[in-house]
């Protein structure tokens, strides 16, 4: 079982958790608008995010009418989540997500820009030929320029290295981060997917150019657990970031849909596993069913659900900062959120977690974000 990085057996959610500035409730604001006592936590990087943000990887290209992701994301910031994370690949086609972020931004959520925290990130193809992807300082900077023009704003709150590239030096990849900052259009920076070995490299040579690292975005799940496993001097990639201060997003917490409940009895037709999308079909194994299964048992014997139950157990551990989610309707993003008003996981639902909590082979991102 994963403890919290100074050893101790806290794991309350509402570890590293600090209140809200302004105090809110469940009734309309001063703006005439619904707020939420969403909590938050803050990195030593002094980095602040709700405990569940939304990513706009999924739902938010062509094929998602603007009405329904209209919807969902007003529904989302006005629930407490104002984080929204994007990257120039997401859609399809690319860049997709941001141009209907940035419609919201002209329109309903005109005047709210400083409420909310928007993040993006380069690394994947996003055009043809050599500089529509990876890690290359004309690419970075193009990518930042045509994310920014789509989005309507001058500036990011956050701007990634979306994957490590070993075909570019990192002095010019995190070269081209600090740049950005420089130049006032990311106001601050971080990386995403690196290994614990190629993070402890990007923040050597950050460290060198001037420019802090503040945050690492990566995949983590009960059933895709790689941030944990020690790197060439022992540390894991959540023991790195967290002693260099950096914020933790975990995303595809809900082990790309394997977690929400839906792959208990079968595949749903409507399913991203029967659409063809990121969740292949070999990946649910009798095997693996049988540890969801059981997961499942144990959350209902908790009274919760099994994305509520998975939710939690990432941000057991206060290392983490922020619970990325994807949602395609209001109640599944709702189903997520009541992770913040749980009670969290007792030690005995942690040990009957342990043996379930296994290896599915669903790493995406390692192999092709990090060559080692």
């Amino acid at each position: 079982m994963l403890s919290p990085a100074d050893g101790s057996s806290d794991h309350r959610l509402g570890a590293g958790v600090r209140p809200l500035a302004r105090p809110v409730d469940d009734g309309p604001d001063g703006y005439g608008r619904p707020v939420s006592t969403l909590p938050h936590r803050r990195s030593p990087s002094g980095l602040s995010l709700p405990v569940v943000s939304i990513g706009l990887w999924q739902n938010f290209g062509a094929g998602t009418s603007f009405d329904d992701q209209r919807r969902l994301v007003l529904h989302a910031v006005n629930r407490g989540v104002v984080h929204l994370d994007l990257a120039n690949n997401y859609g399809p086609p690319p860049f997709a997500a941001e141009e209907s972020v940035g419609r919201l931004l002209g329109r309903e959520l005109r005047g709210r820009r400083d409420e909310l925290l928007l993040t993006t990130k380069a690394g994947y193809r996003a055009w043809p030929g050599p500089y529509g992807e990876l890690g290359s300082a004309k690419y970075l900077r193009a990518s930042l320029d045509e994310s920014l023009r789509r989005l309507g704003v001058d500036a990011v709150d956050v701007f990634y290295s979306h994957r490590f590239d070993g075909t570019t030096p990192l002095e010019e990849t995190v070269g081209a981060l600090a740049q950005a900052v420089r130049s006032g259009k990311a106001r601050q920076v971080g990386i995403s997917s690196y290994s614990a070995e190629r993070t402890v490299e990007a923040l050597r040579v950050a460290d060198g150019l001037g420019v802090r690292l503040v945050v690492h975005q990566v995949a983590y799940s009960l059933l895709n657990r790689w941030v944990e496993r020690p790197g060439p001097d022992g540390r894991s990639l959540l023991d790195v970031a967290a002693q260099a201060g950096m914020a933790v997003v975990a995303f595809s917490p809900l082990g790309q849909g394997m977690l929400t409940g839906r792959y208990l009895t079968g595949v749903p037709a409507d399913s991203r596993a029967a659409r063809g999308g990121p969740l292949r079909p070999e990946w649910l194994t009798d095997d693996v069913l049988g540890h969801v299964r059981a997961l499942d048992g144990i959350a209902r014997a908790g009274g919760r659900t099994l994305p509520r139950l998975a939710l939690a157990w990432v941000l057991r551990d206060p290392r983490v900062t922020s619970v990325l989610v994807g949602a395609r309707t209001v109640e599944q993003l709702d189903e997520s959120l009541a992770v913040a008003s749980d009670p969290p996981l007792s030690d005995d639902e942690l040990r009957a977690i342990e043996p379930h909590a296994v290896e599915a082979g669903i790493n995406l991102w390692g192999p092709r974000s990090s060559d080692r």
